[in-house]
């Protein structure tokens, strides 16, 4: 039996990337993050295009990782305000994680620009692989391993 996702790739991250691998989308992310919410403010921040920036609020929104709501300035037309879902907020590691490396391996002479912090304590932290007991695996110990293809394996046998 076929169905809509038959066309979809297999692997999770090639699907992540259709909606996140441009690179803007990471970069208006980063701003709503920032708590930036309405597109003069994510356009002014960035300075990318207009037509450019709608259409990465819109993949964002139609992948349910944004979510908009409407306000309105007096004397002005209702406008769009953009927020982060469930799904959006999800990405914080995946931000946090690049900007790490980002300091790590392309680091500014002035220093990080980003400091991760926890909000109740202030102590500094880093994004990290943990497994299911709630401990941090050292990366050196995190493989990487592909799942076996549903497809290609009949009952009884592994992949």
């Amino acid at each position: 039996m076929s169905g809509p996702m038959d066309d979809e790739p297999a692997c999770s991250m090639e699907r992540s990337l259709q909606v996140l691998g441009e690179r803007w989308t990471l970069l208006v992310l980063r701003e709503v993050l920032y708590g930036r919410h309405r597109f003069a403010e994510i356009q002014s921040a960035l300075g990318i295009a207009s037509n450019l920036l709608s259409d990465r609020l819109k993949v964002l929104v139609d992948a349910g990782v944004l979510r908009t709501l409407t306000y309105q300035e007096a004397g002005s037309r209702p406008r769009q305000s953009y927020h982060l879902t469930p799904a959006g907020l999800e990405l914080q590691p995946v931000l946090g994680a690049l900007q790490q490396w980002g300091d790590r391996h392309r680091p500014r002479p002035a220093g990080p620009s980003v400091g991760r912090r926890t909000r109740s304590t202030g102590r500094a932290v880093h994004v990290g692989f943990v497994d299911d007991e709630g401990r941090e695996v050292p990366m050196e110990d995190v493989l990487l391993a592909a799942a076996p293809d549903p497809q290609n394996s009949s009952p009884g046998q592994s992949g």
